[in-house]
């Protein structure tokens, strides 16, 4: 029979840790996998109008001519896995890991092949133990179909397969109730979401970024205002907004909104101030001006918007804000240039960071929170062995951090920042705590600064402190976090020998951050502390198979935190 194409719906699924079971009991396990067959997959199967394509030792592959069948099968399947092994030890359970994929495939002899089964078998590796993951467009196709919830765990890069999978986690117990609001904090709060860009020239979108993020960044100086972070509010970017829906999930009284404008030498801001539980519009106004005058006019957003909130505070408290960035706008340029770079956490996105840094460094010698980002771009390309010179990496790290504290004055963006690289390779771990300490007083509302006076906390041997300042993070950017604090509460874990909760955030770092070769490390040297050495195996076999160490190029600065992560690596790694 000559091969044919059509759409289908391909499941495949499997059976985790099938080469222990078989190990342990291998007749028990096959009759019990026969009864499994027998009981419940094939008439579930034949249920939803699938095809059982063929079966292996530890898996299956199942056709449907409907998405909505193929999701319907597995989701009662695994319900229904989950009664059969109540009562049997979690060692000796046969739980299954199903991926279901939408797309073209190829029937040739009653078997299939091509890009949607081999999709479809990278998703059932994804899955956890009892779990489903699906391409996006069958999270789509079942929208309002399945009374489902799905778990968005972003672009994957799937062996063997040359484009990024957007992948979902299916939920497959009882559908999740929505998140409560947050308790509003107790001080004025407010958001700032992003400005339209008005310019009608794509290329200026980074200029209107740049600019809400100077707007945060003065609010935020104001002590008495609580203010989240711009990761978290620029996560509404490009969507249409309800104000009141934003206030709900982030935790605000106020929203800031606006737009602007950069044609020739002119630059015009609008903005509006609303009360996020009514509605209702506070006030609204129109900054024009040159744009060589652009911070000023930045300054004159965040005055009256402080104003409005707390007026008897507005001169007093905008009086003390830290001097602005530099005024040589190319450098500013490549500065807002550079922290969506610096954001990725890939040795592409911090070297090109560090390149833009390093230019407007150039114009701006006394620049200094291109100083202090540039110092903790080499830092990181240093510590996750991402530079072919370890040493240059840390002299220039060293070097740019030391120039940014000289720059620093009062500017708490720099002060945190600069201590963090300083911190990394040896210096005083008390004198940095105090750098953090004092940028936090200054701008107690910046969420990237508790992220990095945790990472210092760690340092210095206090996790439940590093876990504290995290929180403090999170709660001010609780919609996209700054930085992948998974890991540093992790680390903390880690530190105070709690192995099982270590594993649960490196576990989520893993998945956040798949090429990130550290999170890989600590994941399993917390395996192999646990005693589960075939799972830090598999991880050790991951980090090789991406071409990459299986330990640390640079010490972590924290001795103890070090020799758990050496000693538990070598265990995985089979060098003890």
């Amino acid at each position: 029979m000559s091969p044919t194409r059509r759409l289908a719906a391909i499941l495949a699924a499997d059976v985790a840790g099938y080469s222990r079971l078989i190990g342990a009991d291998e007749s028990s396990t096959l009759e019990r996998l026969r009864g499994l067959r027998r009981e419940l997959l094939d008439p579930k199967i034949a249920e939803h109008k699938g095809r059982l394509v063929k079966t292996t030792g530890d898996g299956l592959l199942v056709e449907f001519g409907s998405v909505v069948d193929a999701l319907c099968c597995a989701v009662e399947v695994q319900r229904q896995m989950v009664g059969l092994n109540t009562d049997v030890p979690s060692d000796n359970r046969i739980e299954l890991r199903i991926g279901i994929n939408v797309g073209d495939i190829v029937v040739e002899d009653d078997d299939i092949f091509g890009d949607g089964v081999n999709v479809a078998a990278r998703l059932e590796a994804l899955a956890e133990p009892g779990g489903i993951c699906v391409v996006a467009r069958v999270q789509e196709d079942a929208a309002g179909k399945l009374d489902l919830a799905f778990e968005d765990i972003g672009e994957q890069r799937l062996k063997n397969i040359t484009r990024p999978v957007r992948v979902f986690r299916v939920v497959t117990g009882p559908k999740p109730a929505p998140e409560p609001p947050l308790a509003l904090p107790d001080k004025p709060s407010i958001a700032v979401l992003p400005f339209a860009n008005m310019s009608g020239d794509p290329e200026q979108e980074y200029f209107a970024d740049g600019m809400v993020e100077e707007i945060i960044t003065a609010l935020s100086r104001i002590r008495w205002l609580f203010v989240i972070a711009r990761n978290s509010s620029f996560t509404y970017k490009g969507q249409a907004i309800d104000v009141k829906q934003v206030g709900r999930e982030l935790g605000v009284r106020y929203v800031l909104e606006g737009s602007v404008r950069k044609a020739g030498g002119r630059v015009r801001i609008t903005a509006q101030l609303i009360d996020a539980a009514t509605g209702t519009h506070l006030w609204a106004d129109r900054f024009d001006g040159a744009f060589e005058d652009v911070f000023e006019l930045q300054d004159q957003v965040a005055t009256n918007v402080a104003g409005v909130i707390e007026p008897a505070l507005q001169a007093a408290e905008t009086a003390r804000s830290a001097s602005r960035p530099t005024s040589d706008l190319g450098a500013y340029d490549l500065y807002l240039r550079a922290l969506p770079m610096f954001a990725r956490i890939s040795k592409e996105g911090l070297s090109e960071a560090a390149r833009f840094l390093e230019q407007a460094i150039a114009r701006a010698p006394g620049y200094g929170p291109a100083l202090a980002f540039a110092a903790i771009c080499h830092q990181r390309l240093a510590t996750d062995g991402w530079t072919v010179d370890l040493e240059a990496s840390r002299r220039k790290a060293v070097d740019f951090a030391r120039r940014a504290l000289e720059a620093a004055g009062d500017d708490p963006v720099t002060l945190i920042n600069a201590a963090y690289p300083l911190a990394y390779f040896g210096e005083d771990i008390g004198d940095m705590i105090a750098l953090a300490d004092r940028a936090l007083f200054l701008n107690p509302s910046y969420a990237r600064g508790w992220y990095v006076s945790a990472i210092l906390r760690l340092i210095a041997g206090e996790p439940e402190l590093a876990i504290e300042h995290i929180d403090r993070s999170i709660r001010l950017s609780p919609r996209d976090y700054v930085g992948v604090p998974t890991a540093i509460i992790g680390l903390a874990h880690l530190l105070g020998r709690r192995f099982e909760p270590a594993a649960q955030n490196f576990r989520l770092t893993v998945r956040q951050v798949p090429g990130w070769a550290a999170a890989y490390r600590s994941l399993a040297a917390c395996y192999a502390h646990l005693g589960r050495l075939d799972a830090a195996r598999a991880v050790i076999e991951q980090l090789r198979a991406m071409g990459t160490d299986t330990m640390p190029h640079v010490p972590f600065p924290n001795r103890d935190v070090h020799e758990l992560l050496i000693s538990g690596l070598r265990l995985a790694s089979g060098q003890v």
